[in-house]
C-alpha cells in the first residue's frame, strides 16, 4: 500500500506517513482471540487492509502473565504505527483489557459478531464507551450490605471490572421465601430500554437486586453489555 497523499510505500496498511506526516486510516477495528488478533484498518468507510497478531499462550500463570503482556505490546505496536482517531475491539476480555491499558487512543468496545460490519453500519453513531473508573470506585446508593459475603463481593467485583459499567447501586435485600441453594449464584437480567442491566444475587432464601449503570445507550447495546457480564460470571462460576 502507498501512502493516499504523497505516494510514498507504506511497510504495513494503513501506517500513517512518517515522509509527509499523513494518516492513512481514521479508525482500527480490533477482534481479539486468545491466540490472534486481527486488526482491520477503516478510512471513512472504506476498508484499506487487515493485519494479525498471534501468540502461543502459556499454560504456567506466571508465564501466561508475562505473555499476555507481550502479546497485548505486539498489538499496541501495530495501533500505534497507524495513529488512528479512534480504536474499536471485540473479543476476548483478558486480551483487550491489556492491549487497551497499553494505549493512549480512543479505545471503544463494539457489539456483534462481526465488529468491522458493525462499525461500518453504525458509522456516526455513539458507540459503547470504556470506562476508566477504578472497579472499587464503581459502587454508590444507600444499601452498602452485599448477601453472600466473599462471594458476593467477588460477583460484585466481577461486574464491576467490566469496561462498560459506570456504576454499581446495591439494592435491598429480600429474605422472605424457602431457599435452596448451597452457594451464591449471579445473574444479569435483560436491558431496559436505556441500555442499563440489573445483577441478582441469590443466597440460600436471600435475594438481592442491584442495579448496574451502563455506557449502552438502548436496549440492543444493552443486550451485549448483559451478554458479557453473564459470560464473566460463568466464567468465574457464579452463574446460575
Amino acid at each position: 500500500m502507498d501512502c493516499g497523499r504523497c505516494g510514498t510505500p507504506l511497510e504495513k496498511p494503513g501506517d500513517y506517513c512518517l515522509t509527509c506526516n499523513t494518516a492513512n486510516c481514521d479508525t482500527v477495528v480490533a477482534a481479539f482471540e486468545r491466540d490472534r488478533a486481527e486488526l482491520t484498518m477503516l478510512d471513512g468507510e472504506e476498508v484499506v487492509g487487515t493485519t494479525t497478531v498471534t501468540t502461543i499462550p502459556e499454560e504456567d500463570d506466571e508465564a501466561m502473565v508475562v505473555e499476555l503482556r507481550n502479546f497485548a505490546g505486539l498489538v499496541a505496536d501495530e495501533i500505534r504505527r497507524k495513529r488512528p482517531e479512534e480504536v474499536y475491539a471485540a473479543g476476548d476480555r483478558d486480551v483487550l483489557r491489556e492491549t487497551r491499558a497499553q494505549l493512549h487512543h480512543e479505545f471503544y468496545r463494539v457489539a456483534g459478531e462481526e465488529p468491522v460490519r458493525r462499525v461500518l453500519e453504525r458509522r456516526g453513531e455513539r458507540s459503547l464507551e470504556v470506562v476508566e473508573t477504578p472497579p472499587r470506585e464503581k459502587m454508590g446508593g444507600t444499601h452498602s450490605t452485599l448477601i453472600g459475603d466473599r462471594e458476593g463481593r467477588r460477583a460484585i467485583g466481577v461486574v464491576a471490572d467490566h469496561p462498560h459499567v459506570k456504576k454499581i447501586i446495591p439494592g435491598p435485600i429480600d429474605a422472605g421465601g424457602m431457599g435452596s441453594q448451597k452457594s451464591l449464584r449471579a445473574k444479569v437480567t435483560r436491558a431496559d430500554r436505556n441500555g442499563n442491566v440489573r445483577l441478582l444475587l441469590r443466597d440460600g432464601s436471600s435475594v438481592q437486586e442491584n442495579r448496574i449503570v451502563t455506557t449502552a445507550m438502548d436496549t440492543e447495546t444493552g443486550e451485549f453489555v448483559r451478554d458479557d457480564l453473564n459470560e464473566a460470571l460463568r466464567e468465574a462460576e457464579l452463574q446460575e
